[in-house]
């Protein structure tokens, strides 16, 4: 079913009575990953930390960019379960092909890094933002507008300035400067313009147009990204083969630790579970297959007597129409016969019934 739909991996969260934890399963044949959640914070915490407020949505269209941190490189000293883990979390994202991918593609990024001091794992997620290089915040946010939300005295993306006496009240004086009426003065532009990114290494060269306004081609900008979260800190607890309802083989656990003549027992009870598995799933086709049969020769027998009794029921009405015909003709015979005989009863009756007539006498006058 998961290849039909297009379905690489399952995740699984479970609240237990210690901690939450979380099941990775690589369908369709495995294996499964089982994580203790030792820290965790939801996206709406940490967003609520965030000083800048990002939209939300347009950004999901497209798959992040997958960054693995801090994983030993694979050798005879490293752990085994590490590079199955780093292989796991690479085949959740689709591959990066550079010659072809769009720039505005990559609008998100997420950080698996590898805690080595306490054996756990970081999971990050963040919103990639592009900013101006080699100018100042305020003046920032006069070219770019603000992001506050829209209250009934101030309209959203414009700036209020209506606290400031001068322009330069704003772009100029550092926080905590005193105003125009001191003495102090003001700072040059360059003095007190800080660049966002700091040093000119931090400035990147876009190569191709990027979302957002002004983000065009060539043009400098700083990379910045902005935590959306969730935030999760995941202990690895085992890994064993298959899916879950079709475990196999323990691969690791974290607490549990074989030698080898019962990790060998272990494979020889999973390696018969298989062939019994196995031996019932033949016997369970072998029974489909079979009243499938069983039921293909029930639809014909049914069809053979279905045409056997149509055809009998034809004889028998040729049949009885045959003798309807010849009772029909003979009642007609008997009934003129009868009618005849009844015909001349009624004559003869007649005549009896009538009696004799009368002679008239004829006198003659002299």
């Amino acid at each position: 079913m998961a290849p039909a739909l297009k379905v690489t991996h399952l995740l699984a969260l479970t609240l237990t009575d210690l901690a939450p934890s979380l099941r990775i399963v690589r369908l369709p044949v495995g294996p499964t990953f089982s994580f203790r959640i030792e820290r965790y914070s939801v996206m709406k915490d940490v967003r609520k930390t965030s000083r800048s407020v990002l939209s939300q949505g347009l950004e999901y269209l497209t798959a992040p960019l997958l960054v693995l941190a801090s994983f030993p490189p694979p050798g005879p000293n490293t752990p085994p379960h590490l590079p199955l883990l780093m292989k796991a979390f690479q085949s959740m994202f689709p591959s990066l092909a550079p010659n072809s991918m769009s720039l505005s593609g990559a609008r998100r990024v997420v950080l698996i890094a590898y805690n080595a001091e306490r054996g756990t794992i970081d999971f990050r997620h963040y919103v990639i933002t592009v900013k101006p290089y080699g100018v100042s915040k305020r003046v920032r946010r006069v070219l770019e507008g603000t992001s506050k939300k829209p209250s009934a005295t101030s309209m959203t993306g414009l700036l209020d300035l209506g606290n400031e006496k001068d322009v330069a009240d704003f772009l100029l004086r550092k926080k905590g400067e005193p105003g125009p009426d001191s003495e102090a003065g003001y700072e040059s532009a360059v003095s007190s313009a800080s660049s966002f990114a700091g040093d000119d290494g931090d400035a990147v060269s876009l190569a191709d147009d990027y979302v957002g306004r002004n983000n065009k081609r060539g043009q400098k900008k700083a990379v910045k990204l902005n935590e959306v979260g969730p935030r999760m800190e995941l202990r690895l607890i085992k890994i064993t083969e298959g899916v879950p309802g079709k475990e196999g083989e323990v691969m690791y656990h974290e607490f549990v630790k074989k030698t080898r003549t019962e990790a060998a027992a272990l494979r020889a009870s999973h390696a018969e579970r298989n062939k019994l598995r196995e031996q019932r799933r033949k016997e369970q086709e072998e029974n489909v297959r079979r009243k499938k049969e069983a039921k293909e020769g029930v639809k014909q027998k049914g069809s053979g007597s279905i045409h056997d009794s149509a055809d009998e029921s034809d004889e028998e009405q040729v049949e009885d129409e045959w003798d309807e015909e010849e009772e029909a003709s003979d009642c007609e015979h008997t009934g003129s016969e009868n009618i005849s005989e009844s015909e001349s009863d009624i004559e003869e009756s007649e005549d009896d019934d009538q009696p004799p007539r009368k002679r008239s006498k004829m006198r003659i006058k002299r």
